[in-house]
């Protein structure tokens, strides 16, 4: 039920994203998802991709430091409220959620959230009783 994610980390200057999207497409690698964050040095770049392990190959050739990371997508109703169920889910249990990412499907009726849990099969158990649709990695990279 859990999902393979890479990071990336990237020089803060110019240019270092766009090199890195250039490398996957020039490889055939499509992004599902990403985040970036910053800080005054370096950036991290979390992403989904239709193939992790090509991925990652061709950015460490390329002379990138990346990791592999597993994360759990769950599938989410697009509509208020639909989040603080899955977090209210997680609070009860005491599942912390150390970072997450979002986005919406062309369809607008759910939308997919990837989450990286301080505990990941106990955050999967308590999404599981609460009824919240976890997704497999096939459902990620077709979306």
């Amino acid at each position: 039920m859990k999902v393979e994610q890479i990071t990336i980390f990237l020089e803060n200057q110019s240019g270092r994203l766009a090199d890195v999207a250039s490398i996957l497409a020039a490889a055939g690698v499509n992004i599902r998802a990403l985040s970036l964050a910053d800080s005054a040095d370096f950036g991290i770049l979390r992403l989904i991709v239709n193939d992790t392990d090509k991925a990652s190959q061709v950015l460490k050739t390329e002379g990138f430091t990346v990791a592999k990371t597993e994360v759990v997508g769950v599938e989410v109703p697009d509509r208020p409220g639909g989040l603080a169920e899955i977090l209210n889910a997680m609070k009860a249990n005491q599942v912390n959620v150390e970072y997450m990412y979002a986005f919406v499907h062309k369809s607008a009726v759910n939308a997919t959230i990837i989450f990286r849990f301080d505990d990941p099969e106990r955050a999967i158990a308590c999404l599981q009783h609460a009824g919240i649709k976890i997704l497999q990695g096939e459902d990620l990279y077709s979306i």
